[in-house]
């Protein structure tokens, strides 16, 4: 089964991508990215990356950052969650190497599709 791990400060999020995304994929679930780069620092490598933007201890563009400045984890597609509608972030977000950017409030049906573009 291929493991999605989605980092989002919302536990709501989390679990209505439990419920979206739990049959079909092993779903790892933080509300803190410092948690998550813990989790992927000891070993855990995902088939894709679904994080939000706007979370406090660490923003969703310094994760993806870090992910895609580290040998281990550039390979790995990574979607951004956003409430805000910003073509700018939208586009530095997607140069910096985000597979994707999905606007809050999403269709959890379109996020599954877009995911299977991924893995």
């Amino acid at each position: 089964m291929k493991k999605i791990l989605l980092v989002d400060d919302k536990a709501t999020i989390g679990r209505v991508l439990k419920i979206y995304l739990g049959a079909e994929y092993d779903l790892e679930y933080f509300e803190n990215p410092l948690k998550a780069l813990e989790w992927l620092n000891e070993g855990n490598i995902p088939d894709l990356i679904i994080s939000d933007i706007h979370m406090p201890h660490m923003r969703g563009n310094e994760f993806l950052y870090y992910l895609k400045g580290n040998e281990l984890f550039r390979h790995i597609p990574v979607v951004m969650l956003s409430s805000e509608e910003s073509t700018v972030e939208r586009i530095q977000l997607l140069e910096a190497g985000a597979a994707d950017y999905i606007l809050k409030p999403f269709n959890p049906l379109e996020l599954r599709a877009r995911i299977k573009k991924y893995i």
